[in-house]
């Protein structure tokens, strides 16, 4: 039997009315962005594969699409992440002195989805910020973040907040420490899942493999900064530092958003391994996985040539897709040469006005379904009737 019509395993399309719906959320999250200060970029859906595997790990590597340039020859990508693309911009196309703020929105997509029943092409809308290594930054970032997932009708989303630089500093003083092989990628994988077991297996006996083992534990609400204190000391500077680091930006988050739901999670380690100060994820309050994600990254431009703080954001906006439907339209049936250009006119104010309407294109066509207004000529005028 023919497939043609088929698509690939885990590639999706949005039908009508939902990919209006998915449109409209576009524009609204990036008119959002562009009133706080980022400029809009608009970057390629495939790039050679070293540019756009710049800074991530092995995660990164995997869900990169690749194929051969029969141009060039070299090996391309198809993007499965827009932060190395901006990185590139920012460091190579458009080098700006001071902070340089950059938006983004568009298709990715994933060789090798992480969730089984995750689609292989979602939309990524992202924010930014470029050259400011400032804690002042990594806030306006979770706010524009809890705004963005605001404007897509997300009521009271809950914020969690990590640091890398907990894990990097313990990671770097274990491997100074100990002479056996250590699979970062793999205590990585462990921490992520929180498997304090996997982890203590992973690592040979020492007081920093306990502080590793334990990271996972170490979750709930702000006191948890104080807890970590309390069980990582003894650790290396750079934990204390990063854990001074996340109480100052809770208190810069709490300043305009008092009434956040906000959560501490030592252990978050997202992204694809090139995050290495704060991190941070917004939930929905009741289920799901994040709506939106991001940290800091400084750095990751010297593979450019041009190191620089980074921080910013992503988001699915196909994941807050509300499944209601678009606008109803208006139907116009087919009328007489004499009657036409009183309703030509007529639909043209409506459509000025935003109606959507359909005209039939004979007198044999029928409203579309669902419809449920038509236009009437009545008492020396068009009109919008019930049907």
């Amino acid at each position: 039997m023919k497939t043609t019509w088929r698509l690939p395993k885990g590639v999706d399309e949005l039908l009508p009315p939902a990919a209006w719906e998915l449109e409209t959320l576009r524009r609204r999250v990036l008119d959002l962005f562009v009133s706080w200060g980022f400029e809009y970029l608009e970057s390629p859906l495939i790039e050679y594969l070293d540019s756009l595997l710049v800074g991530g790990g092995e995660d990164l590597d995997l869900q990169t699409l690749k194929v051969v340039d029969q141009v060039s020859g070299k090996q391309l990508g198809v993007r499965a992440d827009m932060t190395a693309q901006a990185v590139r911009v920012d460091a190579h196309s458009r080098p700006r002195e001071g902070v340089q703020r950059l938006c983004y929105a568009g298709p990715v997509v994933f060789a090798n989805p992480r969730i089984a029943q995750q689609s292989r092409v979602p939309f990524k809308a992202g924010a930014e910020i470029f050259g400011s290594d400032s804690l002042h930054a990594d806030a306006e970032v979770v706010r524009l973040m809890l705004a963005a997932v605001e404007r897509a009708g997300v009521e009271h989303p809950v914020l969690l907040l990590g640091h890398m630089g907990i894990y990097l500093s313990l990671m770097q003083q274990l491997a100074a420490e100990t002479d056996a092989a250590i699979d970062s990628g793999e205590i990585f994988q462990s921490i992520q899942r929180k498997s304090q077991s996997d982890i203590a297996a992973l690592l040979p006996d020492s007081e920093l493999a306990d502080m590793l083992a334990g990271l996972p534990l170490l979750m709930g609400d702000v006191a948890v900064i104080d807890s970590a204190r309390e069980r990582l000391a003894g650790a290396p500077a750079g934990v204390m530092t990063a854990l001074d680091e996340l109480a100052g930006l809770v208190e810069l988050i709490r300043t305009d958003h008092p009434e956040v739901s906000l959560r501490i999670d030592i252990s978050e380690l997202s992204g694809y391994g090139y995050h290495n100060g704060p991190v941070f994820a917004v939930y929905h309050p009741q289920h799901g996985s994040a709506l939106a994600q991001g940290g800091r990254y400084d750095g990751v431009g010297s593979a450019f040539g041009r190191a620089r703080p980074a921080t910013g954001f992503d988001m699915n906006p196909k994941a807050l897709l509300s499944g209601q439907a678009a606008d109803e339209v208006v139907f116009a049936p087919q009328v007489t040469a004499a009657e036409q250009a009183g309703l030509n006119a007529f639909v043209q104010t409506l459509r000025g006005q935003g109606t959507p309407v359909v005209q039939a294109l004979s007198a044999a066509e029928q409203p579309p379904p669902g419809c449920r207004q038509r236009l009437a000529f009545a008492d020396g005028a068009w009109q919008v009737i019930d049907v």
